[in-house]
């Protein structure tokens, strides 16, 4: 009875309705607030369908992976992030797993501006989607390749051990990094934490970004390695109207080519230019759409390249194997494009479309995936293709077509 006539006093317009709805309010406790968790998990099991040559087989995969971000005490925070991945491969029939620690570090926030961190981190630079040159750190951090999705690869690796500093103020910030030789060599084992994959040999960073314009956002790197010249790095963003994009990406210094470092062979050093370069533009329906042209100057030219492919097959092998390790691009230039579409014509649907092309050899790597979102759940379908001559950058892959189906539970 009493709602009611509130409710009646209300709409007849009376000037104590208000007052009576605030002492109502008052008397009532305080909603909770909603706390985010500080973890968070998830398992994905994949079935995958893959063609080699004539022969077809059929591949199961679970994969586990964990989240920790939580804060200890004022100004203390401790971050944990680990994947192990299952695998059950029908050719060669074999069973093995792999697990990757990516991240495991303590954070302390000195003052509003200042912050060091010490552990393992994921550095992730660089503005380009398909390939980053001033991703130094990136070598030898793949122990699992699960996608071949940028994203996803820049996610899914091991961080490298380090000593982390930030400075930030208005406008800006410099973070600077050092990261200490732990072991000489790489350690396959599943369970291994592999610190002589990321932690081979002394590294430092020097990173200063500067908002100059409002639509202009400039970042200066400077990378050292142990028996290696520094090299210069230098990624800009700008924004051209409200859908468009435009950025660039470079890194430069002293170096051997990538065939005097994977072949051992006499020492070429020069200066060296790495480039990506790029239009990221997004329509009102949530399509975004980028294309990027990719450079290499460590990279055989197309005569060295074709040079390769019909020379020592063992030379071949070598280089390509130590260039994906390096996560390098395997010829001087490429082209990049990624779409993405969000709620593609339906609510919770995403459509994702990646191609990579060589045009040393005029190869090509094709990517589409369909996911759908559910409140816990994930469905997705991807499929990938690769295309171009036995030798060629990407028709040299063993696996030629290949479906995956996901299902992922969010716990």
């Amino acid at each position: 009875m009493q709602r009611l006539w509130l409710l009646l006093l209300w709409a007849a317009g009376t000037a104590c309705a208000d007052d009576l709805d605030a002492l109502k309010l008052a008397d009532q406790p305080a909603p909770k607030a909603e706390r985010a968790s500080d973890s968070h998990w998830y398992a994905e099991t994949a079935l995958v369908s893959a063609r080699y040559g004539k022969s077809r087989a059929y591949n199961q995969r679970l994969s586990l992976e964990f989240q920790l971000d939580k804060t200890l005490a004022p100004g203390w925070r401790a971050v944990l992030a680990d994947r192990l991945d299952l695998n059950w491969r029908q050719q060669p029939a074999r069973q093995d797993g792999v697990n990757t620690l990516k991240e495991a570090y303590l954070s302390r926030q000195l003052s509003t501006e200042q912050i060091v961190d010490l552990g393992r981190i994921n550095v992730t630079q660089g503005l380009a989607s398909g390939y980053n040159p001033t991703d130094f750190l990136r070598d030898g951090a793949l122990r699992s390749v699960i996608s071949v999705d940028p994203a996803s690869l820049k996610k899914n690796r091991l961080g490298s051990v380090m000593l982390r500093g930030q400075q930030l103020w208005d406008g800006g910030s410099l973070t600077a990094l050092y990261s200490p030789k732990i072991a000489a060599q790489a350690n396959g084992a599943a369970l291994s934490p592999d610190f002589g994959a990321t932690n081979k040999r002394e590294r430092w960073l020097l990173a200063l970004s500067r908002q100059m314009t409002p639509t202009l956002a400039p970042q200066w790197l400077l990378y050292g390695s142990r028996g290696q010249a520094p090299q210069f790095g230098f990624n800009l963003s700008c924004l051209l109207n409200d859908a468009t994009v435009l950025y660039l990406e470079w890194a430069g210094g002293r170096s051997r080519s990538l065939l005097s470092q994977a072949l051992h062979g006499a020492d070429d050093s020069a200066f060296r230019n790495r480039l990506a370069s790029g239009l990221t533009y997004t329509t009102p329906n949530k399509l975004t759409l980028t294309l990027e042209y990719e450079y290499n100057g460590s990279a055989p030219d197309d005569a060295g390249w074709d040079a390769l492919g019909r020379g020592s097959p063992l030379a071949y092998a070598t280089y390509r194997a130590w260039q994906q390790q390096q996560q390098e691009l395997p010829t001087r230039q490429e082209v990049f494009f990624y779409a993405n579409w969000q709620d593609a014509g339906l609510n919770h649907l995403d459509l994702a479309a990646m191609q990579k092309y060589n045009l040393a050899d005029h190869s090509r790597l094709s990517w589409l995936e369909a996911r759908y979102h559910l409140d816990k759940v994930d469905l997705a379908l991807q499929w990938q293709g690769h295309n171009g001559t036995p030798v060629s950058a990407y028709g040299a892959a063993a696996q030629q077509r290949a479906w995956q189906l996901l299902l992922r539970y969010y716990f």
